[in-house]
C-alpha cells in the first residue's frame, strides 16, 4: 500500500461541478492500493497517517500528529501511484489491485482512521476527480508499506 500524504490547510475534490470532499487543516492522502496488499495493512497504514508527526508543537519542531492537531483527512483513491514506467513510456498499472479489491481496501483504511477520531472526507471511488490541493509547507510524504509476499 502506498500513501502520499500532504499537510494542508485546505483541500477539495470536485467531480464534475459538485463538490464530493473537503477539508480544512489536516492531511490530504493520495492511496493506491497493490495487488497483495490486505486489510491489515490498510489498518496499519491507517494508524501511521493519524500519529505521524508532521505538525509543528510551540517551538516548530514537527513533533505534533494529526489527532494532537484536530485535523482531517481527504483520502483520494489514486491507482496511478502503482503505475510501472520501468519499460517504455506508456505505464503499466498490473501492480495496482483490481477496482473490487481496491474499494474494498481504501474503505477499511478510511473506517480504520474515523475508527482512531478523525474526520475523514472522500473523493468519488472510480470517478474522473479534480484535486485542489493547498500545501502547508509544503510537507509532503510517501509511505510505503511492502505488499505480502505471493
Amino acid at each position: 500500500m502506498r500513501a502520499v500524504v500532504q499537510r494542508v490547510t485546505q483541500g477539495k475534490v470536485r467531480v464534475g461541478n459538485e463538490v464530493v470532499g473537503e477539508i480544512g487543516r489536516g492531511y490530504v492522502v493520495l492511496l493506491g492500493v497493490h495487488v497483495r496488499d490486505t486489510e491489515a495493512q490498510a489498518a496499519a497504514l491507517a494508524e501511521k497517517v493519524a500519529h505521524l508527526r508532521i505538525f509543528g508543537d510551540d517551538e516548530g519542531k514537527l513533533n505534533r500528529s494529526l489527532l494532537d492537531a484536530g485535523g482531517a483527512v481527504l483520502s483520494v483513491s489514486q491507482f496511478t501511484l502503482y503505475g510501472n514506467t520501468e519499460k517504455g513510456r506508456r505505464p503499466s498499472f498490473i501492480d495496482a489491485a483490481p477496482p473490487e479489491r481496491a474499494e474494498a481496501l481504501y474503505q477499511v483504511f478510511n473506517d480504520r482512521l474515523r475508527a482512531l477520531g478523525v474526520p475523514v472526507s472522500t473523493g468519488r471511488f472510480r470517478a474522473m476527480m479534480t484535486v485542489e490541493i493547498h500545501n502547508d509547507g509544503p510537507v509532503t510524504l510517501i509511505l510505503d508499506l511492502a505488499p505480502t509476499e505471493p
